[in-house]
């Protein structure tokens, strides 16, 4: 009896200051509902009205009810505003403007983004953001007339932002969500980078911007058809990296542990927990070769940015004019995207947007010691809305966080006898309901914190 109410003593006396004796739930049904809510349909209805107008071209029309660019932004505006409507006003529409001139466009050309704001109920200037191009083309760049169906590219991110717009509009998160739809990608980029400089212009702290570019087709030029994997980009080291922080990443590590790397692996983990055959192929390049997309300037302006991509291509309906050739097809038209994989992607987007968003923002400043001693120590400052943090470390080879501690509300961690090393280190911060920030690695190297970055260029 006397063991008993010792025992029992014991497990009713309060945590040691600081301190969760248990970490909260990691299982999150509300992500399958979300997941569920996707609709293949939506996104027909969506991508079949783009292709309607004709071409998309950055230089097209822009008075046209019916064809062209500014018919198309008009329109996208309009099913914004609708989705507005329906969650009792939580989005606020913008249209950062800017008129450029370049390689690819031989006229003072406007370059306007459609971009609806919902934002955060506790941390409005922390921002997660997807974005995806409006703009299409055929073989020759400059061309503005002809049919530019621009299915999937990039018609599907398109249809993918306002159908994630559509899902989470109906809740509420901590952080500001950003469904941004881009102009002027073919022409060099101009939508990235006048996204970028608005982000900048207004203050945020940008944790992600999940770029959808090309995410529709299954049927490679390979021959592969592959309905089950998406690839994400990210890179390896910060492009906005001073020379004395990569000399310290050189000997220390973080090559392969930038913010948009750890993004990468937080959406690798998610799709493999929520999601039914669907797996996220983690490249560790920017882009592929020799290519880009809207992911950059966000990378140029110092935000972790990922680009999200189908895992095999095919050239035949990208950047062509619509014809047959030799028995082949050319052109980007609706026949070559797949509904359902579409709708796997935009799920894979919709439940990482939304656990990001409830989760606290990773923690700031985190440190490592451990130099000729058994224990490692980590140091951090708290994240608002954090309850407790997560540590985590893995082989220094191994691609994914292999081993994790729980530890409650405090500023530092010891791991007893685990060596320094010998393995990479992260903290993530978690909330009171469960949902955990992407694994930021100590140091410049895997800082979210954005660093300041050289001038954004292109337009005027």
């Amino acid at each position: 009896m006397r063991a008993l109410i010792l025992i029992t003593l014991f497990l009713a006396a309060p945590a040691i200051a600081g301190d969760i004796v248990t970490s909260p739930p990691s299982a999150h049904p509300r992500l399958r509902v979300i997941a569920d809510k996707v609709q293949p349909e939506a996104l027909r209805q969506t991508l079949t009205r783009l292709v309607a107008f004709g071409t998309r071209h950055t230089m097209s029309d822009t008075r046209s009810a019916t064809r062209g660019i500014g018919a198309a932004r008009r329109w996208v505006k309009s099913r914004f505003e609708h989705l507005s409507s329906a969650c009792g006003g939580c989005l606020a529409i913008v249209t950062p403007t800017q008129t450029v001139t370049g390689p690819r466009i031989d006229r003072p050309t406007q370059i306007m983004n459609v971009v609806a704001i919902q934002r955060g109920t506790r941390e409005p200037d922390r921002v997660i953001i997807i974005t995806a191009h409006l703009d299409s083309r055929v073989t020759d760049v400059t061309n503005t007339r002809s049919d530019a169906p621009g299915a999937d590219d990039d018609g599907s991110g398109v249809a993918a932002v306002l159908e994630v717009a559509r899902v989470l509009s109906h809740y509420r998160f901590p952080a500001t969500v950003v469904y941004a739809v881009l102009s002027g990608e073919e022409q060099g980029l101009y939508g990235g980078k006048r996204m970028a400089r608005y982000a900048r212009e207004h203050g945020w702290q940008v944790e992600a911007d999940f770029n959808n570019d090309i995410i529709g087709n299954i049927h490679g030029i390979d021959g592969v058809v592959d309905n089950t994997h998406v690839r994400v980009f990210s890179e390896g080291t910060k492009s906005t990296e001073t020379p004395k922080q990569a000399a310290y990443r050189r000997y220390f590590g973080g090559e392969v542990d930038s913010p948009s790397r750890n993004v990468a692996r937080f959406m690798a983990k998610l799709a493999e927990r929520y999601l039914t055959n669907l797996h996220v192929m983690m490249i560790y390049r920017t882009d592929r070769f020799g290519r880009g997309g809207d992911q950059v300037p966000f990378l140029a302006a110092g935000y972790p940015a990922v680009r999200v991509t189908e895992p095999h291509e095919n050239y035949h309906r990208q950047h062509q004019d619509v014809r047959v050739e030799n028995g082949v097809h050319y052109g980007d038209v609706l026949s070559g995207v797949d509904f359902p994989y579409l709708a796997q992607v935009t799920r894979l987007n919709a439940i990482s947007m939304a656990a990001m968003a409830w989760a606290p923002a990773p923690p700031r400043d985190l440190t490592i010691h451990g130099a000729v001693k058994p224990d490692t120590t980590l140091r951090w400052k708290r994240s608002p809305g954090a309850i407790g943090y997560t540590v985590w470390w893995r082989d220094t080879t191994a691609p994914q966080w292999t081993h994790s501690r729980w530890f409650g509300d405090v500023d530092h961690a010891v791991l007893k006898d685990i060596v320094i090393d010998n393995y990479f280190f992260g903290v993530s911060a978690v909330s009171r309901d469960g949902y955990a920030s992407p694994v930021e690695f100590p140091g410049e190297a895997g800082s979210f914190t954005n660093l300041t970055p050289a001038p954004l260029r292109g337009g005027r």
